[in-house]
């Protein structure tokens, strides 16, 4: 344990620490440790938040805060429900955050900074959820939804709860993306048969279907950069 002359103790103060040096002086345990702000009999509350952080074999890094659930954190002594949902609730704001960030570099002519902006969203997803993108006459992004949240297996999906959400926004055009939880975005048939009807269904009411993109563990595959879509990729600007 590190001692300062000053009296401050860096690793189990860091209140202190950060209103001395400033929240980027902080490590991942003690930043986690001012939201846990209390340890248990055994630990302080800097070691606990270490023990957060390796938590289910964890490799220590802050990225298991998005994927770590209340039932898993409570198997911690001394991390109760609230301080389990106050975790669990500071890694999704993490994800809007940095999710909120990238929505500026979104363009529809590219379907890589799409997936970029919906992989750590969606990556780690262990049931399929389809997403429906929503654009105005000039491509640019004017709302999201989630349409569907399925099982490991498979998604069910309402086109008309899809094309009604894109009208409530006027879309002219939309963009389906959603994730497989085996991490390979390989179409299957099902993918297909769905694209297929969403985009004949799109044309009948003018809300063309722009691309369905099928995100997996870091990688993606885009329908129209595999010339899976009728229109192809050549009116998208």
């Amino acid at each position: 344990m590190i001692k300062r002359k000053d009296g401050i103790n860096d690793t189990s103060r860091p209140y202190e620490k950060c209103l001395r040096f400033g929240a980027q002086s902080l490590t991942d345990a003690e930043l986690l440790a001012v939201i846990i702000r209390t340890g248990c009999r055994d630990c302080d509350a800097v070691q606990l938040a270490d023990k957060v952080l390796h938590l289910s074999d964890g490799d220590g890094g802050v990225g298991i805060l998005t994927r770590v659930s209340v039932p898993e954190l409570m198997t911690l002594d001394g991390i109760g429900e609230i301080k389990a949902i106050e975790i669990c609730c500071v890694g999704e704001l993490s994800k809007r955050i940095s999710s909120t960030n990238m929505r500026s570099r979104v363009r529809a002519s590219d379907p890589s900074s799409i997936a970029e902006y919906y992989m750590e969203q969606l990556r780690h997803d262990e049931q399929e959820n389809i997403y429906c993108m929503m654009l105005d006459t000039r491509n640019h992004v004017i709302g999201e939804e989630r349409i569907a949240r399925g099982t490991v297996s498979a998604a069910l999906l309402s086109a008309r709860d899809l094309f009604l959400a894109a009208m409530r926004k006027r879309a002219v055009s939309i963009i389906l993306i959603h994730n497989h939880p085996s991490g390979d975005p390989s179409p299957s048939s099902d993918d297909y048969a769905l694209t297929e009807k969403i985009e004949a269904a799109g044309n009948l009411i003018d809300i063309r279907l722009l691309d369905h993109i099928i995100i997996g563990d870091c990688c993606y595959v885009s329908f129209v950069e595999n010339g899976l879509l009728s229109h192809g990729s050549s009116n998208v600007q």
